[in-house]
Order: C-alpha cells, then structure tokens, then sequence
C-alpha cells in the first residue's frame, strides 16, 4: 500500500540527502523546520550502513530507502526483508528484474516489517532512470521501445505483480496516472524549482507541475541541500503545493 500523507506539502517532498557523509546528513536532516522525508541512497547507505535509517528515524524522519534492488528474485526478498525491518517506508527495486522477483520482493518486504514492528513499507519500482534520453538509451541498451513506452511497460508489469507504485519522470506521471490511479504511489525526482539548475537530470519539471499532473511525493536534492538558506529552500518548494 501507499504510504499515508497528510495534506501538508511537507508530506509531499522527499529531501534527497546524496553527496553527504552520515554525520552531515544527520545534521542537515536535523535543522530543516517541517522536514518529514528523507532519502537515503547508495553513497549514504555504503558509508554509514543501517544505523543511518535507524539514527533517521529516532529524529522523526519517515525514511525512502532508494537502493534500486535489482538482482535474483531470492536475492531481492532477502534485501527488501531487510530494508523493511529498518523502517524504511518506500524501497525502490528495479521493475527488469521481471515478476517473479517483485512478487518475491513485495512478499519479503512485507514479512519483514511485521516480524520487525516496523510500518508496512511501500515498493517502488524503477522503470527508467531520470538520466536516460531516448536516443541514448535505444542506442546503448538496444531497446526498440521509446522511453515513455518502455515506462509504461514496466509499470503495467510492476502493478501486475503487486508492487504498489513507481519512480518515474515527472514528464512520465499523467500517462502513468491515468493508467494507474490512486492509490498506486508515483514518486517523481528530476524536480527542479524554478531557476534551478538542471544538473545531471535530463527530464525535469518544477514541484506544483509534478503533483498536478499526478504525482504522489516529489524527490527534491540540490535545490534544498546546496541551497545558501536550506529552511528557506524547503518552505519555496512547499509554497506552491498549498491548496
């Protein structure tokens, strides 16, 4: 199931923590007022391990676990297993690994936040990183399918196999919408308010555009965490989210 929001915009934006080390992000995580979502990656999660989720979470923060599992179905169970017993909320996998390993995924996750206490977790299937462009992709991957039908493909598979929402491009979100209704969960990155640099994400849109076509929660990194004032940042990207 989708994790519940409240209709604070707060609940609505997920503040990447990337670039830094565990005890920058503890206290970055710790001065933003209003701050309910964090996301953990690769680099956080290979430096600092579990205990940053667990350090995450006994400050109030619900916690996006985005390791994008992607590997044998046993294999996924066993690290979604685990992921949800930390707490984390949302846990990405990759929808490629196919059916049969998301069914096993979705089945572990669960099973491991019951046996730990821990929320039900929500998985969140990859289809197609924000960083690839169509031609690119075509080219190095040999895929015949164009990106937004390669999206839709594998959410359709994703949703098959009971996995409760996906990470898309917010350019991919009212197709997807419109195919997956609530409460199937679309989280968006490649969000950027306006006038901020675009940086490594080539399919971008600004924060009101993202939940307006659809989107669940938004992915927000550089534009709060590099900002000079980041409370300042955070409450700019809440603004235009209020009803």
């Amino acid at each position: 199931m989708a994790p519940s929001l409240s209709a604070d915009p707060a609940d609505r934006i997920i503040v990447a923590l990337d670039g830094m080390d565990p005890e920058q992000a503890l206290a970055f995580a710790s001065q933003v007022q209003g701050l309910r979502w964090v996301k953990v990656g690769l680099e956080l999660f290979v430096q600092a391990g579990p205990h940053v989720v667990a350090q995450l979470r006994e400050q109030g923060l619900r916690v996006f676990l985005d390791l994008k599992f992607h590997d044998i179905p046993a294999t996924m169970a066993g690290a979604c297993r685990r992921a949800a017993a930390l707490g984390a909320e949302l846990i990405t996998v990759h929808a490629c690994a196919g059916s049969e390993a998301l069914k096993a995924a979705q089945a572990a996750a669960l099973d491991g936040a019951t046996r730990a206490g821990q929320p039900a977790p929500t998985l969140l299937a990859v289809t197609v990183l924000t960083s690839w462009e169509e031609q690119r992709l075509q080219r190095e991957l040999a895929i015949g399918q164009g990106i937004a039908e390669r999206v839709s493909a594998l959410a359709q598979l994703s949703a098959a196999a009971g996995i409760a929402g996906c990470v898309c491009s917010p350019l991919e979100v009212a197709a997807l919408r419109a195919q997956h209704p609530e409460p199937f969960a679309l989280v968006t990155p490649g969000i950027r308010p306006k006038g901020a640099a675009v940086g490594d994400q080539a399919r971008v849109m600004g924060p009101a555009e993202a939940i307006a076509a659809g989107a669940s929660q938004l992915v927000i990194g550089r534009p709060i965490t590099k900002a000079d004032d980041p409370c300042a940042a955070f409450a700019v990207c809440c603004e235009p989210l209020k009803a």
